[in-house]
Formats: structure tokens, C-alpha cells, sequence
């Protein structure tokens, strides 16, 4: 299946995808930021990916950026668009306009920590496990159906910035393992309330 990857920054998903595209049955028909200094940029080009930068500072509004984003996608014939790590709230026209075919990876497990900075509000809030939720994107803010999770310890000497680097590693395996079952068909959004795999209600 053909992806569009959207990015804000470093990259590290980016680059676990792109390391398993071959294995999951993905080809990446470009990747797109919002910020012109994204490192998940460099990676794209080093791997021969297409890229594009769209600068928000640029648009009048956040209906008129998505708007933008909405043209360049429409150019590649995709059938699904990966966040990974994209840190703009998506608005209900993009949303609507690829309904269930857009899947993201959030550092918490919701519902616990929607938003930013998961790891330090698990921390504050003297959580024992943390971890990530791939979930399908719907209108609202890190709500849409969750997918699958995984979880990791936290401990006493835990900072946000060592629960940061944990998280990823488990991020890096569940990303490519969930991107796999959309591209068999074995994943769908029956509604705006329900994921199925293999047509089971996850």
C-alpha cells in the first residue's frame, strides 16, 4: 500500500518505518513537515523518499493549511497517512477527508495523557506503567480507537527524559507491527467508535 508520512521533528518513527517498509508491504510515496528544520526530513531524502515542507506561518488559518496538505496528498493516490510524531491538530476537514485511513502512535496509555509531555505527567502522577497507543485518528484529540498497546515500567530514578528513550524503543516495534496489519486488510474502522482486526471489535 502507498503511505504518506507526516513529521515534526527528529524522525525516529520515520526511520523505523522506512527501515521495515519492505517487510509490512509499504511503499512511501512521500513524507511531509511542518517544520522546515525537521531531521525526519534528512532521513526521507536519504532514503530516496519524495519529501515536502509546508510552513504554517504561511496560511491564514489551520483550514487553509490542511487545505494545502490536502492537495499534496491528493497527488499521490494513497491509501493510508501515518503520523509519526506530526504535532499539529489535525482539523475535521482533514479528518473527514481520509476517514479511517489515518493511523497514529501516541506516548501514553490512553486514555491517561492525551496531549504533550506524557512521560513527565506519568511521572507527576506516580504512574507504575506508561507506555504507547497506536490508534486510529478521529475528530477529536487523541481519542479515536485505540489499536494496540504496549507498556514499560516506571521506576523511582525514571525522568521524563529516560521514560522518553523506554518508550521509543517499544514505539519502534508496535509502529511497523500495526502499519503491517492495515497494509493485509486486516485492520479497519467500522465507525467513528470501533477498530476491527480480522473483523473482530479490538
Amino acid at each position: 500500500m502507498k503511505a504518506v508520512i507526516l513529521i515534526s521533528g527528529n524522525g525516529s518513527n520515520l526511520q523505523s518505518i522506512i527501515d521495515n517498509a519492505d517487510r509490512i508491504d509499504l511503499q512511501i510515496s512521500c513524507v511531509i513537515s511542518n517544520n522546515k528544520n525537521a531531521f525526519g526530513i534528512e532521513r526521507a531524502k536519504s532514503s530516496k523518499i519524495k519529501t515536502f515542507t509546508i510552513e504554517p506561518e504561511l496560511f491564514n488559518s489551520k483550514m487553509a493549511f490542511d487545505e494545502e496538505l490536502i492537495h499534496i496528498i491528493d497527488q499521490h493516490d494513497i491509501d493510508l497517512i501515518i503520523l509519526a510524531g506530526y504535532m499539529r491538530i489535525l482539523t475535521p476537514i482533514f479528518v473527514s477527508h481520509y476517514f479511517g485511513k489515518i493511523l497514529n502512535i501516541h506516548p501514553s496509555l490512553l486514555p491517561k495523557f492525551p496531549g504533550l509531555n506524557t512521560h513527565q505527567k506519568a511521572i507527576d502522577a506516580s504512574e507504575k506503567t506508561h507506555g504507547v497507543s497506536v490508534h486510529f485518528v478521529t475528530k477529536e484529540l487523541d481519542c479515536g480507537p485505540i489499536i494496540s498497546q504496549e507498556s514499560v515500567s516506571v521506576e523511582n530514578s525514571d525522568t521524563a527524559e529516560t521514560l522518553s528513550d523506554k518508550v521509543l524503543k517499544i514505539e519502534h516495534v508496535i509502529y511497523p507491527k500495526v502499519i503491517h496489519w492495515y497494509t493485509q486488510g486486516r485492520l479497519t474502522l467500522i465507525d467513528n467508535l470501533t477498530a476491527t482486526l480480522d473483523g473482530k471489535v479490538i
